[in-house]
């Protein structure tokens, strides 16, 4: 007999056995066992006839759920009862937050266990922290299942009573969430500001200064700030509702006209030292990461998403190399402060450690879930070049290591430098900053992927002026400046608005980002979350509506009553049953405001300073404006946002559609007239136009980031001219060609039967102009991400060997979806949670012939239908003939 242990993944299962004793079987549940039904088909037929069936919850007897195994998951849940029945114990190893406390109660709950049953948590997989885990078991929590349980239900409850409204009113598939429609109307409410924004435009003096010749050093710049002793107007003082100064600001507006008059006065006259100020400026390291700061600055430091981020990070402890990675806290145990002063002596010596350990405290609203920062696993810290990890993994790694690293390391020491300069009346001033120790910074800049490189462009050196002294004025010239709107949202900076307004949890944060960017609530464009015209529909009714549900407030209330609830200061029942079925309950507001809701309307974005009507069609948003002919409409591009959309935009797509597309020129071969055009995937040209002989005229899209404005007749001739053949390749002799495509130019390689190999262009590259040779340089170059769509073409990841049956190879290449298996023509996906290293030749035979047997049990499944299809269509034929 033996120790049953149940974790979550194949991944920390592999891991975790390394450490436990002989008679210790580990085996995975693959996440999730049971849930609440996700579709009707897994509806339980007793329940089906229920009014609240598709909610998955009876509402009408204390909001009892119904769990379901899923289908994918009936074989796990078979396997594991067999495993049980040759145990003595079962150990339920799940994670340590609210979520792995749910899944070992589910797991319990469907296994029934008659042998001893233990819950052993770890907020690491090392030999110690396993070895302490097995001698500290507990029992399930309930209090934190009932709290989960009672999330879930909640989240439920939200979900599917509003998402089939919005169906109704708006448009088919949008959805609605307890903390997901929070975070689509804080994007929609910096859209509503950047589209209210009004331009303010001002000017200021910057100067080149030569240092007098008894003080050596470098020229220096200095900008104009005061004139008659007046402060000169910056960005600040605009209000950005006008595009004028405040109310109430004593400053000085300077026009381009003012600046070039003030440019011609100082020219030639004397400069003069009045003031100089040395401030020192002590800066202290940041905490060691929790969820919502790695995710923050793995977007920041790497473009990472939020969804990106946790998934490595969850490979990352499940192999080991971190702690457990769902955490609001910024402590550091005894054991990791040691590990990481360790670190820093002998990496960077003992004047850069903090003369004290530091500790750190959590200030995030709510802050729960494991007890410590994510830092490196185990009693000593293995650098990222010890570790043997690569890619993504290596620089996720890289960037916990630094900063917890950091953490223990001593204050950086810099000194602030102000030099206050006159000339006649006008006032200026040159800021330097000077690092005399730099401390952590050695180690760990934030937003900066080379310390070293970071602490260079940190210091801006001045020469070692004096009061009195005149330096030499060698350059002199008026700039102008136009304020910003406010900047849109990066994941970065909406997670770190969710949290410190207490809206959901940072372990949910990567889920969300991606529902909002899946449901087409936002597009994410150089690393902005744009929100769409649909999110501005959905987030208006909800407003109007159901203001509570997207009040972060109320939201951050709600989050606080389920930390209660998991404490136990808080009873679960009484407050879904006020939430849901009080008076002003979801389900009563829902009720009483459907019929209230005009679809019509619902479907209208209302858009300040423009007439035409933006509604939310079938098939995207589209513009309405009635003329004396009736309604015209317009289709409106996908990239083209709410906050962009003006009266110029709105007629340009108009007058396409009703006069016609706005001619370049003619084409200088063909003699056909050549147009611009917007379409849904954004500006293009077009060659003659539509008609019964040429119904798909040739098309090409305008590169990124040329509007249709900047379109040059040339350009256009070029783009239609593509794809442009550039030559042979000198090895394969195969046809080199530069194209367009969806996603940018690129160059491809016909390599004949060996496939096509593409590259996509860098910045600076030119579709039009690229030649032969630099074709060549980016084909030496390897692959990088999507581009890599051809195995034939690509180097395989791994390869296995040949098969035993054909001798054919049997590679692991990585795909658009994760790395895969292929075998010939067969591709079958690695198992979520298995490593590449880790994988046999004999799991790829498993898994080759499972894919191959369930296509041939597919293809005889369609078979048999049609083939009784036939004999059903035969035999109602001949009955038909009886009848007659």
């Amino acid at each position: 007999m033996s120790t049953l242990v149940i974790v979550e993944s194949p991944t920390k299962a592999r891991t975790i056995r390394n450490y436990l004793p002989a008679g210790y079987r580990v085996e995975a549940s693959m996440g999730h066992v049971r849930d609440l039904p996700q579709s009707a088909s897994e509806i339980p037929a007793a329940v089906k006839e229920e009014k609240w069936a598709q909610l998955g919850v009876n509402v009408d007897a204390h909001f009892e759920p119904v769990y379901v195994v899923p289908k994918d998951k009936k074989k796990i849940v078979t396997q594991l009862k067999e495993a049980l029945k040759d145990s003595d114990q079962l150990i339920l190893a799940t994670d340590e937050d609210r979520e792995g406390e749910s899944i070992s109660w589910h797991l319990y709950q469907l296994l029934k266990p008659k042998v001893p049953t233990k819950r052993m948590v770890f907020h690491e997989i090392t030999s110690e922290a396993i070895k302490s885990a097995l001698k500290n078991c507990r029992d399930i929590d309930e209090q934190l299942v009932r709290a989960q349980e009672t999330r879930r239900i909640l989240d439920r409850l939200v979900g599917y009573t509003l998402s089939p409204l919005l169906w109704k009113k708006i448009a088919w598939g949008l959805s609605a969430g307890r903390v997901q429609s929070v975070a689509v109307r804080v994007l929609v409410n910096r859209e509503r500001q950047r589209r209210a924004f009004h331009e303010g435009t001002y000017w200021d003096l910057k100067s080149t200064l030569i240092p007098p010749t008894s003080t050596p050093g470098q020229p220096f710049i200095s900008i104009l700030v005061t004139l008659g002793g007046t402060r000169l107007a910056t960005g600040s003082d605009f209000d950005p509702a006008t595009g004028q100064i405040s109310a109430n600001r004593n400053v000085i507006l300077l026009g381009e006209t003012e600046a070039l008059a003030l440019t011609e006065r100082l020219s030639g006259k004397t400069w003069e030292v009045k003031d100089l100020e040395e401030r020192p400026v002590t800066r202290k390291p940041a905490p060691p990461f929790t969820t919502s700061t790695l995710q923050q600055e793995s977007n920041r430091k790497l473009r990472l998403s939020a969804r990106d981020t946790m998934r490595i990070a969850q490979n990352l402890y499940e192999q080991g190399y971190i702690t457990y990675m769902r955490t609001d806290s910024v402590h550091l145990s005894d054991q990791a402060i040691t590990a990481a002063r360790i670190c820093v002596e002998q990496l960077y010596g003992k004047q850069y450690l903090s003369p004290q350990p530091r500790q750190y405290t959590t200030k995030s609203k709510g802050a729960q879930e494991a007890h410590e920062a994510i830092r490196p696993a185990g009693s000593t810290f293995r650098t990222p070049q010890e570790t043997g990890l690569s890619s993504r993994e290596l620089q996720l790694y890289d960037l916990i290591w630094k900063r917890t690293v950091a953490s223990q390391m001593a204050d950086s020491r810099q000194t602030q430098i102000t030099v206050q300069l006159q000339v006649e009346d006008a006032g200026f001033r040159s800021s330097g900053k000077r690092i005399d120790f730099p401390g952590f910074l050695r180690a760990y800049v934030e937003g900066s992927d080379d310390p070293e490189a970071a602490l260079e462009d940190q210091e801006v050196i001045l020469p070692n002026l004096k009061v009195g002294d005149r330096p030499e004025c060698q350059n002199i010239e008026a700039i102008g400046h136009e304020t910003q709107p406010p900047a849109r949202y990066t994941e970065a900076t909406l997670v770190k608005t969710l949290e410190s307004e207490g809206i959901g949890r940072p372990s949910t944060y990567a889920s969300i980002i991606g529902t909002i960017i899946d449901k087409g609530y936002a597009q994410l464009t150089n690393n902005a979350l744009v929100p769409t015209f649909t999110a501005f529909a959905v987030t208006d009714l909800l407003e109007k509506h159901f203001p509570d549900i997207v009040d972060p407030s109320f939201t951050s209330k709600m989050e606080q009553t389920l930390d209660d609830i998991a404490t136990g200061e808080a009873s679960w029942l009484p407050y879904l049953q006020r939430f849901y079925l009080g008076d002003k309950g979801l389900e009563t507001l829902v009720r009483e405001q459907e019929n209230q809701i005009d679809a019509i309307v619902a479907r209208t974005v209302e858009l300040e300073n423009l007439d035409a009507k933006v509604r939310i069609g079938k098939f995207g948003p589209y513009i309405e404006v009635e003329n004396g002919d009736g309604v015209v409409t317009a289709s409106i591009p996908k990239d083209l946002t709410p906050a962009d959309l003006d009266p110029q935009k709105v007629e340009t797509l108009l007058r396409q559609k009703t006069v016609g597309p706005d001619q370049l020129g003619v084409h200088p071969e063909t003699g056909e007239p050549i147009y611009v055009l917007l379409g849904p995937y954004g500006p293009y040209v077009q060659l003659g136009e539509k008609s019964e002989e040429t119904p798909k005229p040739k098309q090409a899209s305008l590169p990124k980031g040329v509007t249709p404005e900047k379109a040059t007749l040339e350009m256009a001739v070029g783009l239609l001219s593509l794809p442009r053949t550039l030559g042979v390749h000198p090895v394969t002799n195969g046809k080199i060609q530069a194209s367009l495509g969806r996603y940018g130019p690129y160059i491809v390689h016909d390599q004949g039967k060996e496939g096509k190999d593409y590259r996509s262009l860098k910045a600076g590259d030119n579709i039009l102009t690229i030649s032969l040779e630099r074709a060549l340089e980016l084909l030496s170059e390897p692959k990088k991400g999507r581009s890599a769509t051809n195995s034939k073409s690509k180097e395989a990841l791994r390869e296995l060997g040949a098969h035993p049956e054909d001798s054919e190879p049997v590679n692991i290449y990585n795909g658009p979806y994760g790395p895969y298996i292929k075998h010939g023509k067969t591709n079958v996906s690695v198992p979520e949670g298995t490593s590449v290293e880790d994988l046999t030749m004999s799991t790829a035979l498993d898994l080759l012939a499972s894919k191959a047997e369930s296509t041939k049990s597919s293809r005889k499944t369609s078979k048999s239908t049609t083939s009784s299809r036939t004999k059903s269509t035969a035999k109602s034929s001949k009955t038909t003939s009886k009848k007659k």
